[in-house]
């Protein structure tokens, strides 16, 4: 039976459940040598992350996962001019549609269903589209019980109308809840909601935090998923 006093996790989505490296790579041209994608990948998505960040700070409404990916990568381009004439409309197009079939980590999949076995609602709470979370869950094979974007809230994270505004939506207290993400700015948001947090260390994301100062702010600190439900039934 579940913590009584945990009744939902809240999933980041895109860093923390799902291999979103492998799938970009094996998007953009293959004559690229692959450790030069690989860089191209992670400066991508780090671009990503700061255009949501500029929006969220200048008071913007939310915007379409795929025109930031395609501003984003436009922008990328012409700081690489050796591969810009790679990308063509065409590839530009297959690269941008490869976010939404993205296969998950090993370790996710019997983490989440040992979390609904024992009686835990499962929610991912992610920045993007709905329509793209509809997707990834298909190409994961991942199922949960709900799916906040960013765009059904109309904010992103981590403001911290994003997280209150989920809670009250599945009715229930912070205290109750804890946040599962790959993403420092991620659980501090869910810390300052009074929500839990389990941090999720994945290479491909938050390059540019200390993972010393990131493993003392959160209640837990995982290299992996594996023991995610025995860790939150301590909580």
């Amino acid at each position: 039976m579940a913590n009584t006093n945990i009744k939902a996790i809240f999933f980041d989505f895109m860093g923390t459940c799902l291999d979103w490296h492998s799938g970009t790579i094996k998007a953009l041209p293959q004559s690229i040598p692959e450790g030069e994608r690989s860089e191209i990948a992670l400066k991508w998505r780090h671009d990503y992350f700061d255009s949501n960040a500029a929006r969220l700070a200048a008071n913007k409404p939310v915007e379409d996962i795929e025109v930031t990916l395609e501003k984003t990568l436009d922008a990328l381009l012409e700081t690489r001019p050796a591969h810009k004439h790679l990308f063509d409309k065409e590839t530009k197009d297959r690269c941008i549609a490869a976010w939404h079939s993205m296969p998950a980590w090993p370790d996710v999949a019997q983490a989440i269903e040992q979390l609904k076995a024992v009686g835990y609602e499962v929610f991912v709470h992610a920045n993007g589209t709905t329509r793209l979370q509809l997707d990834l869950c298909k190409s994961s094979g991942l199922s949960f019980n709900m799916l906040f974007s960013s765009q059904l809230l109309g904010i992103y994270k981590p403001a911290l109308e994003s997280y209150e505004e989920v809670l009250r939506l599945v009715n229930l207290k912070p205290e109750e809840t804890v946040l599962v993400a790959a993403h420092a700015y991620d659980t501090r948001g869910g810390k300052e909601a009074g929500m839990k947090t389990v941090y999720i260390h994945r290479w491909t994301d938050d390059i540019n935090e200390d993972m010393e100062i990131v493993k003392g702010e959160n209640d837990f600190f995982l290299e992996d998923m594996t023991n995610l439900a025995a860790v939150i039934k301590q909580l």
